[in-house]
């Protein structure tokens, strides 16, 4: 324990107290106190010796600190020679110095708590030492030189482990209290000490053969010397030498007098010299304070004026600061509804049991189209097609270009892989090379080799499912949602407020744990697509001639489903509205039970939820517009189309042109466009990567790549996704 107080620094506070008290001992007309109490000291400062020296301190106050030793290195008790009482109590110390005896002038000293385990036998020479006070210590023994305190009146060894008491204490004449363990006192015995000092005082003057005398008739001179002398009791009877000492304390009181009255004068002298100067002090207080209240008043004309500027100021603030309240308010609860909308369609997609049916549908219909009838082998067009894969392969080998060079520059960084990018660089080659070919070299050699139009149906049967592409859209509203969040919560970090910080927390954790899942549901969707090409060429006929381009030809071919249900007799308006409410999987289930507007608009919700939507929010929007949709087709009955007309049919393209996908939330369209957040590392480059498991959108790809950690959020990053952002 000494080692740590010995270790520890004092506080700003206690430093601050210790200057303090040391300033206000060098003032001047100070007192003889220097008090550095409660300063957390390990040592007196040499400072404080000084102080005592020049100064000619009497009392020296340093209790309650973390005191190891009385005596630092190079100082010397000599500069306490003036010290008249010394308070150590409630400190560390282990024992006193050797050459305590220097102290020649202490009539008070208090180790009172500490760790002490002896005194030091120099105790003995401290003859004007009249307060001793050793409680709660450890000491086991008290010296002999005790003895020569022939001035001590008070003595406190309570609270240690001291059982004898040394004989010559009864040479100390003038004790007046004693404070002991009596009960454990083994010399002299416990019945005696607790009789109190005098039964203590007799019994020790028997042992030692002395006379008793009470220590009222050796005060006196302890009262009035300057100086402790050294007494020995007179061989004479008491009553000559008390005679003696009567006659000589009687010239010591006259003279006492005589300096008395020599000090009253002085006293006298002085008051009129401080009344004198206390006059002429009045008078300038009294000039002092006119002065002082016409710079008041005027300081008070300055106040008011800053203090009309400031609240005016305030008011300002206070009002921007709502405003801006108000606009993160509106924003938060813009984007928590859109989340509650997204995390709603996709439980619903979850828990619709009808994309099961259409997903075995599929498969059934790939299985079709393993056989080739010979009327497609006549009809294929092959320059056209031969066209359109090479397009197709065009763009998905720069898909994958880009995407194989992140994952190579990431891999490079950890593993070193020289392999790697030598491989890369090679493929990089022959796809420069595939790009700088005649169009009709390209067309050809993709005529001739199958394993390239396979290449092509893989990459068009990945665009042209679904399913695939619902999974591709919800991804893309959950980057765009993520991207917003962060933008939110930086701008609400530069605004200094945490509100609803909580709230947000949880709506992106949700998102992104939504994006985990769409991304597993995205590979399994992939690796469903792969197996159906692994069956299709398992089943192919080994002599078929361009197989592959007949199926890439029927790809092409295939109508949207929107197309064939309307085909099928769904009204346009109905898919419309199903497909604008993000409802297009529902759309067999309004095929199967050919409902039209009419019949929707005098629906319920739960003639809907009997057909199978059971979503509540989506029946009554579903209800509402359908109404809306009736309302206005009665009122303008010219506007719906003729009951036999039948939509043209599309013509195959010649390239692979995808329907536009369009991202349809719940939310505002204006409100759903990719926002663009520069980077909080390089404060540059744009935003590109989506951090998992937390969801941030925070760093390019440049300077994600050594971050083990999200720089906002402090979390672990288990995955990086990077966002394409198209025009």
């Amino acid at each position: 324990m000494p080692l740590f107080f010995r270790k520890r620094k004092p506080s700003e506070e206690a430093r601050k107290r210790l200057e303090y008290q040391m300033c206000l001992a060098k003032e001047a007309g100070a007192d003889d106190i220097l008090d550095i109490s409660k300063c957390e000291l390990s040592e007196i400062p040499f400072g404080a010796f000084a102080t005592c020296k020049v100064l000619q301190k009497k009392v020296l106050i340093v209790h309650t600190n973390h005191l190891t030793s009385l005596l630092p290195k190079s100082c010397s008790l000599l500069s306490l020679a003036t010290i008249k009482v010394l308070d150590l109590h409630d400190n560390q110390l282990t024992a006193l110095p050797e050459d305590m005896g220097q102290l020649t002038a202490l009539q008070v000293l208090n180790v009172e708590k500490n760790q002490l385990t002896h005194l030091p036998r120099s105790i003995g020479n401290l003859l004007q030492l009249q307060t001793l006070n050793v409680k709660d210590n450890k000491l086991k023994e008290l010296p002999d030189t005790l003895g020569e305190l022939r001035s001590l009146r008070t003595l406190d060894i309570s609270g240690n482990e001291v059982r004898r008491l040394p004989q010559i204490l009864a040479h100390v004449r003038t004790l007046e209290t004693l404070s002991l363990d009596a009960l454990s006192m083994v010399y002299p015995p416990p019945e005696v000490c607790a009789a109190g000092v005098a039964s203590v005082q007799q019994f020790l003057c028997r042992e030692s053969g002395l006379e008793y005398y009470p220590p009222s008739q050796y005060l006196l001179p302890v009262l009035e010397q300057d100086g402790a002398e050294n007494s020995q009791d007179s061989p004479d009877g008491p009553i000559n030498r008390f005679s003696r000492e009567e006659a000589e304390w009687q010239n010591r009181f006259s003279d006492y007098e005589k300096r008395k009255e020599q000090k009253m004068l002085e006293k006298l002298e002085f008051e009129r010299r401080l009344d004198l100067g206390q006059r002429e002090h009045a008078e300038l207080l009294q000039q002092s304070y006119s002065h002082k209240d016409e710079i008041l008043q005027s300081v008070k004309q300055e106040q008011t004026r800053l203090e009309q500027g400031l609240s005016e100021r305030q008011r300002c603030l206070d009002a921007e600061r709502q405003q801006l309240r108000e606009q993160l308010k509106q924003t938060e609860q813009s984007i928590a509804s859109r989340i509650q909308r997204l995390l709603q369609d996709n439980q619903r997609q979850k828990k619709s049991s009808e994309i099961l049916k259409s997903l075995e549908n599929e498969r059934i219909r790939m299985e079709q189209l393993m056989s080739i009838t010979q009327e497609e082998t006549e009809n294929l067009r092959q320059r056209e097609i031969a066209s359109a894969m090479q397009q197709m392969l065009t763009e998905s080998c720069k898909s994958r270009l880009i995407q194989m060079a992140y994952e190579s520059q990431r891999q490079s960084l950890v593993q070193q892989a020289c392999s790697s990018m030598a491989e890369m660089d090679k493929r990089f080659q022959q796809i420069l090379s595939w790009q700088q070919m005649d169009q009709s070299k390209a067309i050809s050699q993709i005529l001739q080799e199958s394993v390239m139009q396979k290449a092509a149906f893989e990459a068009l049967q990945v665009k042209k499912d679904l399913a695939h592409r619902q999974i591709r859209n919800q991804i893309r509203l959950i980057e765009t949602e993520l991207l917003q969040l962060t933008q939110l919560e930086l701008k609400r970090k530069s605004l200094d407020t945490e509100t609803l910080q909580e709230m947000i927390s949880e709506q992106r954790w949700a998102l992104s744990s939504l994006l985990q899942q769409l991304l597993k549901e995205k590979r399994q969707r992939e690796e469903e697509l792969h197996d159906i090409l692994v069956e299709l060429e398992a089943k192919s006929e080994t002599k078929q001639e361009n197989y592959w381009l007949i199926q890439y030809q029927r790809l092409l071919n295939q109508k949207p489903l929107s197309l064939k249900l309307q085909e099928e007799g769904l009204q346009r308006q109905l898919v419309a509205l199903l497909v604008e409410l993000s409802a297009e999987h529902y759309l067999p289930i309004f095929a199967h039970h050919r409902i039209s507007l009419d019949m929707l608009s005098r629906m319920s919700p739960g003639d809907l939820a009997k057909v199978g939507v059971s979503e509540a929010g989506l029946q009554h929007e579903i209800l509402r517009r359908a109404r809306d949709l009736a309302d206005a087709a009665r009122v303008q009955p010219e506007l719906e189309p003729p009951k036999g007309e039948v939509p043209d049919v599309l013509e195959p393209p010649a390239a692979p042109q995808e329907p536009p996908e369009t991202v349809r939330p719940s939310a505002p369209p204006e409100e759903l466009d990719m926002a663009t957040s520069e980077c909080v590392v390089c404060l540059e480059r744009e935003a590109q990567m989506v951090f998992l498991a937390c969801g941030h959108v925070c760093c390019c790809q440049q300077c994600c790549q050594p971050l083990r950690t999200c720089p906002l959020c402090r979390q672990e990053i288990s995955q990086r996704l990077r966002i394409y952002h198209s025009s």
